[in-house]
């Protein structure tokens, strides 16, 4: 089964499209690496699983592992492809739609990778979350940093994005619903994150007519996407001609980093992505 990548969808057959594709997909693997030690031998949720190599990649350590996510024909993928005994996905609607199935007090840990930036009740999201992890567990969310993405004041030039959070809001939204929140930075080498710093920067620039603060929601998420669909339409040939030359994933790729490049701690300069991690009291 295939399944084509979007802006929000990482596919693992995709990622060594382009330095930044490989990037970005870096970033969500080091993520998953990071909690390791939080979710061995543990029960675990994976809230917005996506293609699902992510949480695929973290099954081998946890008793049993389940990937959700509100994209059908992405959890047919991921069913498809990873497969293991402790393994599973679920596709589910919305939250703010529609409870998660699943018992109060189900999961020793649950991780939301790149999610809450697209959610619209963002209390009905952490309280479903708090719901179904058990007393004592560990809930660890990561989301773009906006600090090194938008200008103060900016909406998200990413139109599926609803919102973009500081270190200090995201400590605040899941501090309303979990004790004892720490905050962490991804970052790296300065080479390596001037290829994501030269991206959002350019971004930002060139969509800002129509992500100023004063810009009406509709306007903006129709503008954006007028944008995504011309750069796809003008994209498109040198895709094909690229496809027919080298497809995707079919040798392996050399940028010049790898995962050890990224790293996360309490302080990172630039950061490009925040880690909140969080107990349920």
């Amino acid at each position: 089964m295939s399944l084509e990548p979007t802006s929000e969808r990482m596919i693992e057959e995709y990622r060594t499209a382009s330095p930044q594709s490989y990037l970005i997909y870096l970033f969500h693997i080091v993520t998953y690496d990071y909690v390791r030690d939080m979710i061995a031998g543990k029960t675990v949720l994976d809230f917005g699983c996506g293609s699902g190599y992510g949480t695929a990649r973290i099954a081998e350590h946890c008793a049993r592992v389940v990937g959700i996510d509100i994209s059908a024909d992405a959890v047919a993928y991921a069913k498809d492809k990873y497969r293991r005994g402790n393994l599973d996905y679920i596709a589910v609607p919305p939250v703010e739609e529609k409870a998660l199935p699943f018992p109060d007090a189900s999961f020793d840990v649950v991780l939301s990778f790149q999610v809450i930036e697209h959610v619209r009740d963002v209390n009905a999201y952490l309280s479903e979350i708090r719901r179904v992890l058990k007393p004592g567990g560990t809930f660890v969310v990561a989301t773009p940093d906006r600090s090194s993405r938008l200008f103060p004041g900016q909406k998200p030039w990413n139109m599926w994005h609803l919102y973009e959070y500081s270190a200090d809001a995201l400590r605040e939204v899941v501090a309303r619903h979990f004790g004892d929140v720490t905050i962490k930075m991804m970052g790296g080498r300065s080479d390596v994150i001037a290829l994501e710093a030269r991206r959002t920067l350019s971004l930002r620039w060139i969509l800002l007519p129509l992500t100023l603060p004063f810009i009406p929601e509709p306007l903006r998420v129709a503008g954006l996407n007028f944008v995504r669909q011309l750069g796809r339409h003008l994209a498109r040939p040198l895709a094909r001609k690229l496809t027919q030359e080298k497809p995707a994933g079919s040798e392996p790729v050399n940028f010049g980093f790898g995962p050890e490049q990224l790293s996360i701690s309490d302080r990172e300069d630039p950061s490009v992505n925040l880690i909140a991690i969080a107990r349920r009291s």
